[in-house]
């Protein structure tokens, strides 16, 4: 096996119009298609990260809630890498979405902070 690259992260949203909003107003990922699935009832958004790597954006009827913290087994965040962490936290809180206290990576030198999407889900904004 060879793998080359992450091609998407699938996520999957309890208010899809929200969510929406939040990825690609306030997140500013560039929207590549959006299909409405009737027979699913659901929405599937493509979304570009700069880089290369998509974002799949989903909306499914009365999705079960996932456990996120304290340490749930899975997925435990998405990461986005920034050039400029003040800047990026500044423009989230202009928009209402709170981050943790920008700590440093003991191992890397680098700092970073935590957020969540309207769902919960923990992002992380990791400085280049």
């Amino acid at each position: 096996m060879n793998l080359t690259a992450v091609h998407h992260i699938a996520l999957i949203a309890s208010d899809y119009a929200r969510s929406k909003h939040f990825y690609t107003e306030i997140l500013g990922l560039t929207v590549l298609a959006e299909a409405y699935r009737a027979e699913r009832d659901s929405y599937k958004l493509d979304l570009l990260v700069p880089g290369g790597v998509q974002l799949e954006l989903f909306s499914f009827p009365a999705p079960p809630p996932r456990p996120s913290r304290p340490e749930a087994c899975g997925l435990r965040h998405l990461a986005f890498r920034v050039d400029a962490l003040d800047a990026a936290v500044a423009h989230l809180d202009g928009h209402g979405v709170a981050c943790e206290p920008i700590r440093v990576d003991e191992y890397t030198g680098k700092r970073f902070t935590f957020f969540a999407d309207p769902d919960g889900l923990p992002l992380e904004l990791y400085e280049a």
